[in-house]
């Protein structure tokens, strides 16, 4: 199937983009003391550089005392602006566009068996996995505060000059947590029998980063049924339950879905083939991003557990959803950390150039 399909224009909101290729965030650890460096800069200006549409950067933390698990995890707030001021300039000047993404780590642990957190954990009902309490639940004023400190990355976002702002709600960190009924067993407003209930702290949140970047900056929400501590956890097990989850977040300022699973390919729901970006595209309206195995034979999860590396695999069935309109963006993780020149590779026709996965190359800013 044709490749242009990829090299399409999309617009949304006040941003064009030209083309559909996202680099995925990916949480890299290279920011000593939470301040992103020039080299962090430099990395993400080579993917822009290289035909990448939209950068999604790794994950950057609010300012709450335990938001991150990892010292060298970026901060979204005080001394860490203005390095990501030059993230931006750079980005800018190689003529891409830029979006944070804004995370809460939660109850979500740290490497190495001596890992202590940062501070007081945030958490909705303590837990770091079903039925394993280590920690007091967030109280009133906790979620209050964090809501707010939601806010002020999101406005500090808009001041930077970053073209759109992604939330992290995936993969069992704190707004995934809250939406979990494996970690959220809360019995007051922030808890529920069902996922709608449940999610009342992600759609909080979304209205203060709402009113953080104003109405004319995109909002893109990350969103995961599978979680770190299960693989196999599915929230939404019907589509009136994932229409029920995901509505309210487009009513409440969502303008792009970005639907993380491990495999693209693999069907949602049985009885139709459509993948978790084609769910929410088709129940929302709107705009969603498609990740997961992207251009590769293995998935994310083997390289970062087992150290398993992926070769290159075609990419003629993300262009039969693409043509068919599936989805409207696709997220590219391991290929553009192997390869800075990816997208631009892909769209000379030289797939066969492109760089197969290793695990070093998690371990270095190529």
């Amino acid at each position: 199937m044709s490749l242009d399909l990829l090299f399409q224009p999309f617009t949304i909101k006040n941003l064009t983009l030209p083309n559909r290729l996202v680099m995925a965030p990916m949480t890299r650890s290279f920011s000593p003391g939470g301040i992103p460096t020039d080299e962090v800069a430099a990395y993400y200006r080579r993917r822009a550089e290289a035909d990448v549409g939209l950068i999604v950067t790794e994950g950057t933390v609010v300012d709450r005392p335990a938001a991150r698990n990892d010292e060298n995890v970026p901060i979204f707030y005080g001394d860490a602006l203005p390095a990501w001021k030059k993230v931006v300039d750079e980005v800018h000047a190689a003529g891409g566009h830029i979006a944070p993404q804004i995370w809460h780590v939660g109850s979500a642990r740290g490497q190495g068996a001596d890992w202590k957190p940062f501070g007081k954990v945030d958490s909705p009902s303590g837990m770091t996995a079903p039925d394993k309490v280590k920690f007091e639940p967030m109280t009133e004023e906790e979620i209050a505060d964090t809501i707010s400190a939601f806010e002020k990355s999101a406005g500090h976002a808009r001041e930077l000059g970053f073209d759109a702002v992604e939330i992290h709600g995936a993969h069992g960190y704190l707004i995934d947590q809250f939406m979990w009924d494996g970690l959220n067993r809360r019995d007051d407003r922030w808890g529920g029998k069902t996922l709608s209930e449940r999610s009342r702290f992600a759609i909080e949140v979304i209205k203060a980063v709402r009113r953080g970047i104003g109405e004319d900056i995109p909002l893109i929400m990350r969103l995961s049924q599978w979680k770190q501590q299960d693989y196999t956890v599915q929230m939404a097990k019907t589509p009136d339950e994932m229409a029920a989850w995901l509505q309210p977040m487009a009513e409440a300022g969502v303008d792009v879905f970005h639907c993380s699973q491990r495999r693209f390919w693999e069907p949602e729901f049985e009885g139709s083939d459509l993948n978790f970006a084609g769910w929410a595209k088709k129940l929302t309206a709107k705009p969603t991003i498609t990740v997961g195995s992207v251009g590769l034979d293995g998935e994310f999860l083997a390289s970062l557990t087992k150290g398993e590396g992926a070769h290159k695999s075609d990419l003629n069935e993300l262009l039969r959803r693409l043509e068919r309109e599936e989805f409207d963006l696709v997220a590219v993780g391991r290929a553009l950390l192997a390869d800075p020149q990816w997208a631009s590779k892909v769209k000379a026709g030289k797939f066969d150039e492109t760089v197969d996965f290793d695990r070093k190359h998690m371990m270095n800013l190529y």
